[in-house]
């Protein structure tokens, strides 16, 4: 009794039918089996009737100028011959690149299609950058069309940098230096040097810059102080770096000087003297007559000489002045 009261539940029947539980559980175990059997058949069976896609990247990155592929793998289909079509997005727009297999567009000369679906660029610009989209029409499927999406980017590496440095500033006045290039993918972020010493953006934050009073944007390339001291002055160059590499601009010299106040409150002294002493000339020259103006003699009266009795004087159309015509009476 202690064995059979030792018994699990639920075996009661194997413990007084035990020939009957062991048929009993291999027929149940063998439906167990058919039953799966038949659904991971109708599940490959909806499978092959679908055409399906996939890729090995799809966020393929490379340098300007080197080969790569975009990867687009048909990983089922019933169709023997899928029509494939590739396209490039542009602002929203699908262009053709892969059309009733031909390689359309700007890529016509550079590209070919690989194992059946992938598309293959060689020598890539710059210009290749951006979406592109795999499409596979399998008309003997349950389902027709697949399409997956490829983002492509073509890294350029920086050209030399366009870098204004001041050639000299006086203390105390804010400068700005300036650092750019445009060629560069992605776009490239700046750092500026002094004495072959890399600034922080910030000369607040470093103890080594705490007397200085610059900030630097590494997105623009831009170097402000907000005022200069000597300290500041030295050999300057940028940077220009992204992922496909780095450029260098030639160093530039800043030249920091002090004001000569002294030399400044001179010079305007000496001006004012001179000023001075012109006005003064002239003054003078005024008042001794020198600069007076030709006037006639006050209190005479000019006219024109009265005409002689007996005289009469005519105009001719022969001649361009008066004649004389008259006798003289006695």
């Amino acid at each position: 009794m202690e064995s059979r009261q030792q018994q699990p539940e639920g075996s009661f029947i194997a413990y007084y039918f035990p020939f009957r539980w062991k048929s009993l559980s291999a027929k149940m175990a063998a439906r167990r089996v058919t039953v799966t059997g038949i659904l991971l058949f109708l599940i490959q069976g909806c499978s092959i009737l679908a055409v399906e896609l996939g890729t090995s990247n799809s966020n393929p990155v490379v340098e300007e100028h080197e080969r790569v592929e975009l990867s687009c793998i048909i990983k089922s289909t019933n169709t023997k011959e899928p029509r494939i079509e590739w396209k490039k997005i542009r602002d929203g727009q699908p262009h053709y690149v892969y059309y009733d297999k031909h390689i359309q567009g700007d890529l016509k000369d550079r590209a070919r299609i690989q194992s059946k679906s992938s598309l293959v660029i060689q020598n890539t610009s710059r210009t290749d950058n951006g979406k592109y989209r795999c499409e596979v029409a399998a008309f003997d499927d349950d389902k027709k069309i697949a399409e997956i999406y490829i983002f492509l980017t073509v890294q350029v590496k920086p050209v030399i940098p366009k870098c204004t440095v001041p050639q000299s500033v006086p203390v105390g006045k804010s400068t700005v230096l300036h650092c750019q290039e445009n060629e560069g993918y992605p776009n490239s972020v700046y750092r500026w040097y002094r004495n072959s010493e890399a600034l922080p953006d910030d000369s607040k934050s470093s103890l080594k810059f705490h007397n200085s009073s610059f900030t630097l944007d590494p997105k623009t390339g831009t170097l402000t102080f907000a005022a200069v001291n000597k300290g500041d002055m030295g050999h300057y160059y940028c940077i220009a770096s992204n992922d496909a590499g780095s450029a260098k601009c030639e160093e530039q010299q800043l030249e920091v000087y002090d004001l000569n106040i002294g030399g400044i409150v001179g010079g305007i002294l000496v001006v004012l003297l001179v000023l001075a002493l012109i006005s003064g000339g002239i003054f003078c020259a005024y008042r001794k007559g020198y600069c007076a103006r030709t006037s006639r003699p006050r209190g005479q009266n000019y006219k024109n000489p009265a005409k002689a009795e007996g005289v009469n004087y005519m105009r001719t159309n022969d001649e361009g002045d008066f004649r004389h015509k008259s006798s003289f009476i006695i």
